[in-house]
């Protein structure tokens, strides 16, 4: 092999190995922006999680509230109905 042949083969192969080198480069920077994509991701919806965990708690405060003021309108009826039977009791004797 010639001195001008030995060098158009270590040409190739640096052209092969550079063109490998961008390939692996453009695949590095392609999950990079995969990655920062994902993490972006994640923190959304580690603020979708903040938010919801806040309604929820909003709406059991809410449930327990009505859950009591249902409890209280049940007493105050069943004492309404206590009071109409005792009036009704005293105009039967």
């Amino acid at each position: 092999m010639s001195e001008t042949d030995s060098i158009e083969a270590a040409s190739r192969r640096l052209a092969q190995a550079l063109d490998a080198l961008e390939a692996a480069a453009d695949r590095r920077h392609e999950a990079a922006r995969n990655e920062q994509a994902l993490a972006a991701q994640i923190q959304a919806f580690g603020h979708d999680r903040a938010r919801l965990a806040g309604e929820l708690d909003a709406a059991v405060a809410r449930s327990r509230a009505l859950e009591g003021a249902n409890r209280e309108a049940s007493r105050r009826i069943n004492q309404a109905i206590e009071a109409v039977r005792t009036v009704l009791d005293e105009d039967e004797h």
